[in-house]
């Protein structure tokens, strides 16, 4: 359960509120825009980051505005959404998003979003993000390939035109939940160092999300994208001693058919991606600790210690030995 005084200071009534209770039927527009479309109703008008967030500023945080319809709306920023109490609807690209308490929502900036009055009692906070502030979560993972990483990042920044937003349904992952109290703890309050530790926090938070695109929803057109996320995801976790036949179960596919689905949205086989994951984490192990390599061997699941120095050296062009001594290792 989030904290009361953050609640408590969430819950107050905004003055942009205020006029929506009185009766003001549409959205304050010169709050969001700077420049403003042209009088045909149809187009789209993008929410200005200038607007919302301070000078030289790359993350900042507000209560999502209640009482009121949003309409079709871009964002020229990265959104990430969190519920703290009640629930919120969206229609992203097309499709009816329902966020309840616990549960986060990016949006990237090809996202086109429309949102449906909330209540009093629907309490939920945005994170106003421009995609630059996600360098360093990506370089706390940097020195490990990360297929998923990638996939993930490229949805958040853009790169990715098929992909709009990601929905997590983390309400029941502790880690998630704290991290993302964190933020918002950090962000309501002047700290010292508040920069370094919300870029520290994210890169945890993404982390942790990671672990868990199971509960990940996104573009209902996108159905290989969202099965890249499902089978890259039961990799980086199980890429020991995890198989194609128990992901199939998990994921109510016949093997076969699972097996060309993979090849035909990823362009490799399971087994080939299982094999990159299992060099980049024991590249990841050669660099950052003094384990033996028949023991990194084992780690990542290669039990025939000759397989892995070919497979290896037939990667990065090196044995396991030369691999370790051209990288500095940390102690």
């Amino acid at each position: 359960m989030m904290d009361k005084d953050i609640l408590k200071r969430l819950r107050v009534i905004t003055d942009e509120e205020q006029k929506y209770l009185d009766g003001q039927t549409e959205i304050e527009a010169s709050l969001y825009q700077s420049e403003y479309p042209s009088e045909a109703a149809s187009e789209l008008y993008t929410i200005d980051n200038k607007k919302l967030l301070e000078t030289g500023k790359l993350i900042t945080i507000r209560t999502n505005t209640r009482f009121v319809h949003f309409p079709a709306h871009r964002h020229n920023y990265v959104e990430v959404m969190y519920m703290c109490e009640g629930s919120t609807r969206h229609i992203v690209n097309g499709k009816m998003v329902e966020l309840n308490k616990g549960e986060l929502l990016f949006l990237s900036q090809n996202a086109i979003q429309e949102i449906l009055p909330a209540g009093e009692s629907d309490i939920g906070v945005n994170f106003i993000i421009l995609p630059q502030f996600f360098s360093y979560a990506l370089g706390m993972m940097a020195e490990e390939e990360n297929p998923l990483r990638t996939f993930v990042f490229d949805c958040l920044t853009g790169k990715n035109e098929d992909v709009n937003y990601l929905h997590f349904k983390v309400a029941d992952v502790l880690p998630v939940q704290n991290l993302v109290e964190n933020l918002i703890w950090t962000l309501l309050n002047h700290l010292p160092n508040k920069r370094s530790i919300n870029e520290i926090t994210m890169g945890l938070l993404l982390l942790q999300l990671i672990n868990h695109m199971n509960a990940v929803e996104t573009n209902q057109h996108s159905k290989g994208q969202f099965l890249t996320m499902q089978v890259l995801g039961y990799i980086d976790v199980n890429y020991c001693d995890g198989t194609l036949t128990e992901l199939a179960e998990r994921l109510h596919y016949d093997v076969a058919f699972l097996s060309k689905e993979i090849k035909k949205y990823t362009g490799s086989t399971y087994t080939e991606l299982v094999q990159t994951k299992r060099l980049s984490q024991a590249a990841y192990l050669l660099t950052h600790t003094t384990m033996q390599v028949s023991y990194i061997s084992a780690a990542v699941g290669d039990e025939n210690i000759s397989y892995f120095n070919r497979v290896l050296q037939k990667k990065y062009g090196m044995t396991p030995r030369k691999y370790r001594v051209s990288h500095p290792v940390i102690p």
